[in-house]
């Protein structure tokens, strides 16, 4: 069993790293862009604790709040500051504004192709189980981990997503499940049942794979990533279509994001136990999961893709108010954009505030 204080060690180096990331990539295109950097800070900007050293005009600091960092470029809202953001080039604060995402989509990459190295490559058109929760109605059906679902209430499964779909439209009543297991086809009975918090079945789907070379790995990372972009993308639209009921594609905040690496650290550490008692006594050695690994690249992606959208006070907003100044040469008055800043930061943290009240109220759920 995992500790909570393991779990959430991991939560806080993950989140930090990611944030850390972003404002890397923010810095190296500032210097790239001969805009100068008064602060790198290690933390989130608190009490500065000390100066580690000064390099090129920018001095490396660490705060008192140890989660990620941040940059404090020069003149960043002041374009009468010579050398300073605000008074650089449009297309240059573009680059700049556009390179904190940039990493985070990056980071995702190499970290998938290090996950697809590691598991091999999906074969689709077959759907596997790779984790079955003890006492679920699938644990009571007698689902196996490595069990190929072939068939939902008589209807194929080739995606992940239409066995989810079929197990949600197959609440509250015995299903039947075909499924491929050593060679042989069984039938076996569950009830996915709608009050569960960890599932209505109590399974992780996944897909059978091989092998993967150097540049496999590297694709399949590029693959994933932009697959995850996409589902992302698609939420509104699949929510306007009904396919997908809003309580589903909520935000969640700092206790939904720990919850689920709780979850996930516990089972990669369970199904790395299980391998190595497995190599042990001579049996068969299940798959270990990288579900953490997964979570750190799909949380890489959200920060990426959130800090896109075109609202006030982030770089997606940021960006918008630099592509007039870059399409008709007339830049927005600077005190414009800085009050519109202000107030979207407000209700940015209004909202967080929220989101995060609400994960306490309807805690997330974490498999389907």
């Amino acid at each position: 069993m995992v500790s909570g204080f393991v779990s959430f060690l991991v939560f806080f180096f993950a989140l930090g790293l990611m944030i850390f990331v972003h404002e890397l990539g923010h810095f190296i295109a500032a210097r790239w862009a001969k805009i100068e950097v008064e602060e790198f800070g290690f933390g989130l900007p608190s009490y500065k604790l000390a100066t580690l050293f000064k390099w090129q005009g920018t001095e490396f600091t660490i705060h008192a709040l140890p989660l990620g960092g941040f940059i404090r470029p020069k003149g960043e809202n002041d374009p009468n500051v010579p050398g300073g953001l605000a008074s650089a080039n449009p297309w240059k604060r573009l680059v700049v504004l556009f390179a904190g995402p940039l990493m985070n989509l990056i980071t995702a990459v190499i970290i998938f192709s290090f996950v697809v190295s590691s598991e091999g490559i999906p074969v689709f058109g077959k759907v596997k189980i790779d984790l079955v929760l003890e006492n679920s109605p699938a644990y009571q059906a007698g689902l196996q981990e490595g069990d190929i679902l072939l068939s939902i209430a008589g209807e194929p499964v080739t995606e992940i997503q239409s066995a989810i779909d079929l197990i949600k439209s197959n609440l509250d009543q015995p299903v039947e499940l075909l499924v491929e297991r050593n060679g042989e086809e069984i039938t076996l009975t569950a009830t996915p049942l709608s009050n569960r918090t960890e599932g209505a079945l109590g399974v992780q789907l996944g897909y059978p794979t091989r092998p993967a070379t150097f540049w496999e790995s590297i694709n399949g990372g590029f693959q994933i990533t932009r697959n995850q972009i996409e589902a992302l993308l698609e939420i509104p639209a699949r929510m306007i279509r009904g396919a997908i009921a809003p309580e589903e594609a909520r935000f969640i905040g700092f206790k939904g994001i720990y919850d689920l690496f709780n979850y996930t650290v516990e089972e990669d550490v369970t199904s790395r136990q299980e391998a190595n008692q497995a190599q042990t006594t001579g049996t068969p050695a299940p798959q270990p999961t990288n579900y953490t690994l997964n979570l750190i690249g799909l949380l890489s992606i959200s920060l990426g893709v959130f800090n896109l959208l075109p609202i006030p006070a982030l770089d997606g907003g940021r960006i918008v108010f630099t592509l007039p100044e870059i399409l008709f040469k007339k830049r927005i008055p600077q005190e414009w954009e800085n009050t519109v800043n202000g107030i979207a930061m407000l209700l940015l943290i209004g909202l967080m505030l929220f989101v995060n009240v609400m994960d306490f109220v309807n805690p997330a759920q974490l498999v389907p």
